[in-house]
């Protein structure tokens, strides 16, 4: 018997959609118009390598028992019984509503883990139902795009402690307990004939991936277990993955290449640290600051590889001026780690391993509250934040809710007005004073709630 989980939620949150996802087939009818589901629907679904019962419900609606709604609303009941997890989906661009927090109320009762996920949180649009999410009591909320399939790592590691227990003690031994054992997640990205099936054959010592002068030889994201040894010696597990060349969308025309396009960005979601491959002798391209930016809108940690430096004229100079243009077209992150290599000779890739680690280790670090909040007095105390029309917005603490990539959660009062340019002043400051480097740092705002706002 495989693991069951049920989704769960009021109607129109978009469950179909995630079920269809996650089965991947589309067995589950979808619309804009609420109640297409009525009757529970399974199917066997595969989350990276992991499979297990999901179960599709009707819309939560408080009606009758008797209605059709009803009957509905007690099939869905039934199914969350028998699961072995409810996952309760919510509508990050809708914000709660009072289904919302009855349904909440209802699982909190019950005798089922819930795992409550945010969807429809792609961009922005999303962001403050993300955050009104933690207001239901169920934990942290997993920000979800069923339609676009972003979050799914994310969605894994909440899944796993009921779908997989065994394989998830393997999986968090190593994070808690002892990262530097654990293998690091590189993925090479960049636009086609960058080089970076010719790098992986470099470091695995063979002819393991198909190289070769047309631009598009790669199609699939490949996966290779390798271990690396450290100049002192030590033996360092790695699992390269190898992705298609990302080329302007404009110019994907074969539906193979939208499909190995649109694998690779997946393998950019499952990776911790993804090194950007440059051709040196092209310079940088304003496809490759996309690139970047996925990376980084994705919360993965960049590192950025100067390929074919080795035929590089006037070096000094190119390097100077691609550094200033990622500065420029990064503003969100600056400093990120530049290095030059040559996927033919070797030479440099010794360095790129190394600080791919290093990294790694400054993307999943935890800061203490202690030393957050101490910093965080300083910050005020330094940079006060501003009063618009008089009054004064309050911050009042800060903590870290989750690594990979570091998260903040800022707490205080009218945050709605705090500018963009003071926000950004406390994240330079995490990055800049507690060790976070270049790696992506994420800090959402909360605000209390005001019981009088409605009235």
């Amino acid at each position: 018997m495989l693991p069951t989980v049920a989704i769960v939620g009021r109607p129109n949150v978009g469950k179909s959609t995630l079920f269809n996802r996650l089965v991947g087939k589309k067995l589950a009818l979808v619309d804009d118009q609420p109640g297409v589901t009525r009757d529970r629907r399974e199917g066997q679904a595969n989350l990276l390598g992991v499979d297990f019962t999901i179960i599709d419900t009707a819309g939560y609606e408080d009606e009758d028992p008797q209605t059709l709604p009803g009957r509905m609303r007690m099939q869905t009941q039934a199914a969350v019984e028998n699961a072995d997890v409810a996952l309760f989906v919510v509508d990050a661009r809708a914000g709660i509503t009072p289904l919302d927090e009855e349904i909440a109320r209802w699982l909190r009762e019950g005798d089922a883990p819930v795992v409550l996920m945010a969807n429809k949180a792609e961009g922005r649009a999303g962001d403050d139902g993300v955050m009104e999410a933690f207001s239901l009591g169920l934990g942290d909320p997993v920000p979800f795009s069923a339609e676009h399939g972003q979050g799914l790592a994310d969605l894994f590691q909440a899944l796993l402690p009921y779908i997989d227990r065994e394989e998830e003690e393997e999986e968090a031994e190593p994070e808690e307990a002892d990262l530097e054992s654990a293998p690091l997640k590189l993925a090479i990205v960049g636009r086609p004939n960058a080089g970076k099936s010719t790098l992986i054959n470099r470091l695995l010592g063979e002819n393991r991936l198909l190289t070769g002068p047309e631009a598009g030889i790669t199609r699939d994201s490949i996966a290779v277990d390798w271990s690396w040894t450290s100049p002192d010696g030590e033996e360092r597990p790695v699992r390269l993955i190898d992705t298609a060349g990302m080329r302007k969308r404009a110019k994907v025309q074969d539906k193979l290449e939208k499909l190995a396009v649109s694998d690779g960005l997946n393998a950019v979601n499952f990776a911790e640290v993804v090194v950007l491959l440059l051709d040196s002798t092209r310079g940088l391209e304003a496809q490759d600051l996309r690139i970047a930016d996925k990376v980084i809108e994705e919360g993965r940690a960049l590192v950025v590889a100067l390929n074919k430096w080795d035929t590089v004229e006037h070096g000094s100079a190119l390097y100077q001026g691609i550094k200033q243009a990622l500065s420029d077209g990064l503003a969100q992150i600056r400093g990120v780690p530049i290095m030059t290599v040559s996927a033919a000779t070797g030479k440099g890739l010794d360095d790129l391993i190394r600080v791919a680690f290093e990294t790694r280790t400054a993307w999943s670090q935890r800061v203490s509250t202690g030393i957050l909040n101490r910093w965080f007095e300083r910050a005020l105390e330094a940079n006060p934040p501003p009063a618009p029309g008089g009054k004064r917005i309050k911050l009042r603490y800060i903590t870290q809710n989750k690594t990979r990539p570091p998260t903040f959660v800022l707490f205080g009062t009218r945050l709605d007005e705090l500018p963009e340019s003071y926000r950004r002043y406390l994240v330079n400051g995490i990055r800049k004073e507690l060790g976070f480097g270049a790696v992506p740092v994420r800090l959402t705002l909360r605000s209390a709630k005001n019981p009088y706002a409605s009235k």
